[in-house]
């Protein structure tokens, strides 16, 4: 054996390859039948190919892009079905489809004056609803350009209009945009309540597909601007402009239809009469809508840019809204409930109303500081007792209470026509004498005005200078139950107090029926029934309720009529309303209360009877204000141009009683006091007046019985022979003092 070149002895290794010397033995890890543990390599892989390799990348996004697909329809299926469960579910707890109608939209109470023009809306909507037809053709185009631009072509919900607005609130991450429609809003609006849960939007939908196939688009758009809130109270397109413009839905402009349109977004924050910056720029972006939807051309969009909506200075502030009260609380007493729209045509004289109001405002406005004053109300009823104006205080906006039909205040001496009255149906005359001197009743000494006195005076001068001693002695003669019947009978309907302290009539009464129990004195001596309702008719013209003029009863005689009439036209002669003369034959009574709280002037022509009240609602006293003073000149404003161009009348009966007339024979002179005058035959003046009278006054023929009345007065009248006969012998204070 031939020897290596060395001695060492080289042993068989499985670790790892061995380089070989020569042709020698040796084995790799691919000769093992187990590998070895300890460490394991992978077979090598053969390097790829750069087209191999793109391919690849291709196939594992294309993967990825089909999971995606695949799972995306896997959710919209279990979503959709998830959808139609909960559609199903919501639905079925909804009323059948078949029982779904339309609600009926609030009625509204159209009230109109004498002279057939608007004085107010009332009802819920506070306007009548109008066909498309009828209103502004701008209208309808601004709320489809704003609210909803493919109204005419969805079917009741807008896919792309929902899509757009969730993309719009998810970019700018709160709530900026809607994606309802205006079915959808009808819908809620008429349905649903404003509620945000997943249920009222389910049902909103559906009522809004039930909508669309129930109505046209013309008819949902229709029943929409009639019912949606636009803010300030106003429900519906037709009180929305008057609210805001003071004129009809009819007339509104392109400006206006912008301004009304932009509301809808948020009604109560963008009311021009809160915040007229906002609205003004919300209908800017209307009106820039309404342009890129090719509704109005550059010109028009030009021309309403520069001339903005034009807001109504004021809204309810009129003083004919104290009368449209007044007739929401008369008419269900006529007509019932009221169930569908109604028109009311009403007494009242819309210029006269306005004339009233002004009268009261401009001297509340320039002396109401300085006078401390800050109320007033006024009433003028013609002769066949219709109410031709009311006006309830200074501003009705400030203020709802309505002064003139619900406020009792005393009327001071304003209430003493009714102390004289009685006298003179107790056989006083006009011309009778009494000692004008401090007097005391029991423990009560009733005061003249300063405490001035004027001794012997006849019942005409103690009445227009309105002498406090005087009336207190006729109320001791004649008797305080005398008075309280008196005045009732010729229209107070308040409590009255039977006592002394009524001859300075310390009684309480409101302005509208102390005017009333005056109206007899106007027309000769009749007491028409009052109201404010001529005529109510449905909107298809049907008349619900007609005001019929019963015979009126007579409740004081011609001839004392004509006394009375005769001295009351002395105080606006010579007495203490001077200020209220005008130019026609008129007559009338100032009152004030103690301390001034209350000032009065009740005076009356042959064609209107008006009354007048200042003071304050907590009873304050005034400033020394009078009867004579504010009150006196706010009825000569009124009564003034009220009477323009109407022909001039003398006050009834004035000719039937002769002044200082001879004594009747064998009438016994008593000391004192002149005696009865000789009276002309009454000659039926109350009938010959009659035709004359505004309104179809029917006064009641002499001979009707007594105890006859009318509908509106709760108690028996007595007809003309009231009072009884004259006496041969009137007494005076002293005569009763001394128990003669």
């Amino acid at each position: 054996m031939a020897r290596r070149g060395h001695d060492t002895r080289i042993e068989p290794s499985f670790d790892g390859p061995t380089p070989r010397r020569g042709g020698g033995l040796s084995l790799s890890e691919d000769d093992r039948v187990v590998p070895s543990p300890k460490r394991a390599k992978k077979p090598s892989k053969p390097a790829r190919e750069p087209a191999k390799r793109g391919r690849s990348r291709s196939r594992r996004g294309f993967g990825m892009v089909g999971s995606l697909v695949y799972w995306s329809l896997v959710l919209a299926l279990w979503g959709g079905i998830g959808l139609a469960g909960i559609v199903a579910f919501y639905g079925a707890r909804m009323p059948s489809a078949i029982t779904w109608t339309v609600p009926d939209r609030p009625p509204n109470v159209k009230i109109m004056s004498a002279d057939d023009r608007l004085l107010a809306n009332r009802g819920m909507t506070g306007g009548e609803a109008l066909s498309l037809s009828e209103m502004s053709p701008y209208i309808p185009q601004a709320l489809i350009a704003i609210e909803d631009r493919r109204f005419r072509s969805h079917f009741g919900i807008d896919p792309l209009g929902l899509g757009r607005a969730m993309v719009t609130n998810v970019m700018q991450g709160r709530l900026v945009q809607g994606g309802s429609t205006v079915t959808q809003q009808l819908a809620k609006n008429l349905f649903l309540k404003p509620e945000r849960t997943l249920e009222r939007k389910v049902q909103e939908v559906l009522l809004a597909f039930w909508l669309e196939h129930e109505y046209t688009k013309d008819q949902i758009l229709e029943m929409y601007l009639n019912r949606v809130y636009f803010g300030s109270g106003a429900y519906g397109v037709e009180a929305a402009s008057r609210r805001y413009f003071g004129k009809s839905a009819r007339e509104v402009t392109l400006s206006e239809a912008a301004l009304l349109a932009g509301l809808l977004k948020a009604p109560s924050r963008l009311s021009p009469a809160r915040d007229p910056k906002a609205a003004e720029a919300r209908a800017q972006v209307v009106l820039a809508a309404m342009s890129e939807e090719g509704m109005i051309g550059q010109k028009e969009l030009a021309f309403a840019m520069s001339a903005p909506a034009t807001r109504a200075a004021s809204y309810w502030t009129g003083s004919e809204n104290y009368v449209a009260d007044r007739i929401m609380e008369e008419l269900p007493g006529l007509v019932g409930e009221i169930q569908t729209d109604v028109i009311v045509d009403t007494t009242v004289d819309l210029t006269l109303q306005k004339l009233a109001e002004d009268s009261i405002r401009k001297l509340i406005e320039e002396n109401g500081q300085k006078l401390q004053v800050s109320q007033g109300a006024l009433v003028s009823i013609d002769n066949s007792g219709a109410v031709r104006a009311m006006v309830g205080g200074a501003d009705y906006a400030n203020s709802q209470f309505d002064r003139a039909s619900e406020a009792r205040r005393q009327p001071g001496s304003a209430f003493k026509p009714f102390v004289y009255l009685a006298a003179l149906e107790a056989g006083r005359t006009p011309d009778s004498i009494r000692n004008d001197a401090p007097v005391k009743i029991g423990k009560w000494t009733p005061d003249n005005y300063k405490g001035k006195y004027l001794g012997r005076v006849t019942l005409t001068e103690s009445l227009a200078k309105s002498l406090n001693s005087v009336s207190a002695q006729l109320v001791m003669e004649v008797g305080p139950a005398s008075v309280v019947e008196v005045a009732q009978r010729l229209g107070i309907e308040s409590k009255l107090q039977a006592n002394t302290s009524i001859a300075l009539g310390t009684s309480e009464v409101t302005p509208l029926e102390l005017t009333a129990a005056f109206v007899p004195f106007a027309n000769g001596g009749y007491r028409p029934e009052v109201h404010f309702i001529s005529r109510v008719t449905d909107i298809n013209g049907k008349v619900l309720y007609q005001y019929q003029a019963d015979a009126a009863p007579r409740v004081v005689k011609p001839q004392i009529v004509g006394m009375m009439n005769r001295m009351m036209t002395e105080t606006l002669a010579i007495g203490t309303a001077r200020k209220a003369a005008f130019g026609w034959p008129a007559a009338g009574k100032t009152g004030t209360s103690q301390q001034s709280r209350d000032a009065w002037f009740v005076g009356y022509t042959s064609n209107l009877t008006t009354g007048v009240w200042f003071g304050n609602d907590d009873g304050k006293p005034t400033k020394n204000i009078t009867g004579g003073s504010l009150p006196s000149i706010a009825w000569k404003t009124f009564m003034e141009a009220a009477h323009e161009g109407v022909p001039v009348r003398q006050l009834p009966g004035i000719d039937l009683y002769t002044p200082t007339s001879p004594p009747v024979s064998g009438e016994e002179p008593v000391a004192g006091a002149t005696t009865m005058p000789v009276v002309r035959p009454a000659a039926n003046v109350g009938d010959k007046a009659a035709p004359e009278m505004a309104g179809g006054f029917n006064p009641r023929p002499e001979s009707a019985p007594r105890g006859d009345k009318v509908s509106s007065i709760n108690r028996p009248v007595p007809p003309g022979e009231v009072g009884g006969a004259p006496v041969r012998r009137e007494k005076s204070i002293l005569d009763v003092i001394l128990g003669n």
